[in-house]
């Protein structure tokens, strides 16, 4: 377990702030994660790595010369922000461009798609490289569907050496690409991990045996199996890797032999001296190998094999020297870069002044009230969506919500009190959202409060089909940016008969409370229903037979939060229309 902690929603934002301090010669800490101590004395691209926290060295521990010029770093096994992408891209361009480099997961791609638009749109050179290396979560034939594990740690060397050896942008690009379409992983697990602050591990195997096929995030193997010897595993794992060979490669390859956080260095060297051998009577040869914690899942217990197969481009960069905090190769000499100046931007956005009617701001104090009713529900319901979550994913829905929700309140309090309408309210909350709780479900949730309240405004407050035009505006945000349908077991399986049956219950003069009222009984329905789907969606999908009889936990906190938050969206001073019935 994780025993060393304060509050634990504090954990990771403390853990950087220790490894920035005690590492203070290389990397200094910004808002959204760290960068490079110094920036360099040319332009060069950024290499940023990013995802959430919980997998030391990964990301963090990989900034410094000829790797990562910076880490987006998220709560635990959550995506950051894209507004914490942001700023760190901000922090560490120096002229040539930025490129994010991260696992495929939904929250990730979402967010740092984000910000990369908007770093677009103030002319910064920028792109995205996702690795896809798991080969347990999808078939080769969806293999841009897999999920990114420990050859994150290849793909990000690769580019890192690339960039500081002053290749451009778009070679950075399609070196990292290469490599990553070269590198496949298979993990298992033996016992599951446990967040700070937890009672129980997330997950948890019987006596004797392992789950073959584990993700990083506290996700269990695909499917349990008697535990083996070293030898039985070695060749398990070698023989499922070379079965993906890729064609056309050659014979020399890298090769990381990973701790995900509680196996001892021991076990792993008995390991390799199974792999290892294996390795080379198929023909191969084995460039500079690591056998180490490289990318960790907290403080489970297990290990996973990577390969990536190289070619006389890939090689020098995989075997070109680095300097990071955790990781150190040849001798690479402290970069002679200029000391950054404090302030550096970060994107941070200036207080808004806020131009609203006195009925918005009446309504105003409405949608705050909905917040803080959201706000407690979602608190008395965290440990239950945390189960809900952990069957089949990484077990932090409850969490993040919790995040979020939190942040979204406050926000929106603070909003109010500087004069903001009811649309800037609900656009307060929703960035304060998105930003704070990453991940997924926080980019969904924000983007979509935003738009509620893009559409809700600041001019009068709603009536009934107004307020359904903002509840479809929130519902075609989600579907717009998490390509979710009604059956892929995901918060659209609930969100959208809401939208349906409010926006149609308004429509026919129904009073806005009464109509919400009766939407919110069936989005909770639906809810329930989940229960018999399989995921087609996010990371729940590797994992789809041990969903089958448990509600979706996205799908659950919706229909939770828009239960209690339709007396206050509803509660006058909002008008009817004309013709309602009392």
């Amino acid at each position: 377990m994780t025993k060393i902690f304060n509050d634990p929603s504090d954990f990771a934002e403390e853990a950087l702030a220790g490894f920035c301090d005690i590492h203070s010669d290389l990397v200094r800490q910004v808002a959204g994660g760290a960068v490079r101590r110094h920036r360099p004395a040319q332009p060069k691209v950024a290499v940023l790595a990013g995802g959430g926290s919980g997998h030391y060295p990964a990301f963090a521990g990989l900034i410094g010369q000829g790797f990562a010029d910076g880490a987006v770093v998220g709560n635990i096994f959550t995506s950051p922000s894209a507004q914490q992408a942001y700023a760190v891209a901000k922090a560490a361009e120096s002229g040539a461009g930025v490129v994010f480099t991260y696992g495929n997961y939904a929250g990730d791609v979402m967010n740092f798609g984000m910000a990369s638009e908007r770093l677009a749109a103030e002319g910064i050179a920028v792109e995205n490289v996702l690795v896809t290396d798991d080969i347990a979560s999808a078939p080769p034939s969806e293999a841009d569907k897999r999920r990114g594990i420990a050859g994150d740690f290849t793909v990000f060397k690769i580019m890192g050496a690339a960039a500081e050896a002053g290749a451009d942008l778009a070679e950075v690009v399609r070196l990292g690409r290469k490599a990553n379409d070269r590198t496949r992983t298979i993990g298992s697990a033996f016992s599951g991990c446990t967040f700070p602050g937890a009672s129980a591990p997330l997950f948890s195997l019987p006596d004797g045996q392992m789950g073959l096929g584990l993700g990083i995030h506290g996700e269990p193997g695909l499917f349990d199996t008697d535990l083996p010897s070293a030898k039985d595993l070695g060749q398990e794992l070698v023989t499922r890797l070379l079965a993906e060979t890729p064609e056309g490669t050659g014979t020399r390859i890298a090769a990381i032999l990973n701790g995900l956080g509680s196996t001892k260095h021991e076990e792993l060297f008995v390991l390799w001296g199974t792999v290892a051998p294996l390795l080379r009577a198929a023909g191969y040869t084995l460039v500079m190998p690591e056998v180490g914690e490289l990318v960790t899942s907290l403080d489970m217990a297990g290990v996973s094999l990577t390969v990536t197969w190289l070619d006389e481009e890939l090689e020098p960069l995989w075997v070109a020297p680095a300097e990071t905090p955790a990781y150190r190769r040849g001798n690479a000499s402290r970069e002679a870069g200029v000391l950054a100046v404090e302030g550096t931007p970060d994107g941070g956005a200036d207080v808004a002044a806020f131009v609203a009617t006195a009925g918005s701001r009446d309504y105003a104090g409405a949608c705050v009230a909905a917040l803080e009713a959201a706000r407690s529900s979602i608190h008395e319901a965290e440990e239950q969506l945390g189960r809900l979550d952990a069957i089949a994913g990484d077990g932090d829905h409850g969490r993040g919500m919790v995040r979020g929700i939190d942040a979204a309140a406050a926000a929106g309090s603070i909003a109010l009190g500087q004069g903001g309408g009811a649309g800037d309210v609900l656009i307060a909350a929703g960035d304060a959202w998105a930003d704070k709780a990453g991940g997924t479900s926080g980019v969904l949730w924000g983007a979509a409060l935003r738009a509620f309240g893009e559409c809700v405004g600041n001019s009068a407050a709603p009536d009934a089909v107004e307020l359904a035009a903002a509840v479809t505006a929130f519902a075609d945000r989600i579907v717009q940016l998490g390509k979710a349908e009604t059956g892929d077991k995901t918060m659209v399986d609930a969100l959208l008969p809401f939208a349906a049956e409010f926006s149609r219950l308004a429509a026919e003069g129904q009073p806005s409370g009464k109509a919400w009222e009766e939407a919110a009984v069936l989005a909770t329905s639906a809810a329930a229903a989940t229960a018999g789907l399989l995921p087609l969606k996010g990371r729940a999908r590797p994992l789809a037979e041990k969903s089958l009889g448990t509600p979706d936990p996205g799908a659950t906190s919706l229909a939770m939060a828009f239960t209690v938050m339709g007396p206050h969206f509803t509660a006058a001073p909002a008008r009817e229309p004309a013709g309602a019935q009392a």
